[in-house]
């Protein structure tokens, strides 16, 4: 009885941070922010469905599984958002550095205005 609401919970939680990323991800204006949103579905919500899979089943192969997959997302989600803001930032300014990095520091919001405003 107890395994089941522990699992049942951390079903709920995995559903709730996976619906909390996708209201993130609509609500942002543009793609580097939307990729913030991105990351605890990424990262959280196969944790927290682990953890649901681990008490439900107990030690076994499903659970074995589960875990190598988990690992493998861990690892790689935080490369593949580098990456791909990495590639954003390419395709939006022609550079993967942010704008003013020649200067020694970030650009500031105003001044990445001005950059945008240049190119055609």
């Amino acid at each position: 009885m107890t395994r089941e609401i522990v699992t049942d919970v951390l079903l709920v939680l995995t559903v709730l941070v996976v619906a909390a990323s996708a209201l993130g991800v609509a609500v942002m204006k543009n793609a580097a922010d939307r990729l913030h949103f991105v990351t605890p579905a990424v990262v959280v919500a196969p944790v927290l469905l682990a953890l649901a899979i681990g008490v439900r089943e107990g030690l076994d192969e499903n659970t074995g599984e589960t875990l190598v997959a988990l690992f493998f997302l861990v690892v790689a989600g935080p490369y593949l958002s580098h990456a791909t803001i990495r590639a954003i930032s390419i395709s939006e300014h022609g550079d993967w550095r942010l704008p003013g990095a020649e200067k020694g520091r970030a650009a500031t919001s105003k001044e990445q205005e001005e950059e945008k405003e240049k190119t055609p």
